[in-house]
C-alpha cells in the first residue's frame, strides 16, 4: 500500500469508492420514491399531506401530541380556530 504524505492511498480510495456507490444507490432510491409519490398523486392523493404523515409516523407519539397541542394553541392565539370552551360551559 502506498502512502502519500502519511495517507494510506488505497485505504482512502476504498472509502471514497464505497461512498460513491452508496450515493448512487441513494439517488436511485430517491428516484423510486419520487415515482411512488407521482403514482399516489395520479390516484388522487395529496402528496404534501402524505409527506407530513410519513414524517409523523417516524416521530414518538409524545412528540406528535406535543406538536399538535402547540399547533392548536398557536392557531387559537392567532384567531385561526375557535377558543376551546371551558368544561364548566358544557
Amino acid at each position: 500500500m502506498s502512502d502519500v504524505g502519511g495517507i494510506a492511498a488505497e485505504r482512502l480510495r476504498s472509502f471514497v469508492e464505497r461512498i460513491e456507490r452508496l450515493e448512487e444507490e441513494k439517488a436511485a432510491l430517491a428516484a423510486d420514491i419520487r415515482e411512488v409519490f407521482a403514482e399516489a398523486k395520479g390516484s388522487g392523493f395529496d402528496t404534501k399531506i402524505m409527506r407530513q404523515v410519513i414524517k409523523l409516523r417516524k416521530m414518538d407519539r409524545a412528540d406528535v401530541e406535543e406538536q399538535e397541542t402547540l399547533l392548536d394553541l398557536y392557531c387559537r392565539a392567532l384567531g385561526m380556530r375557535e377558543p376551546e370552551k371551558a368544561a364548566a360551559d358544557d
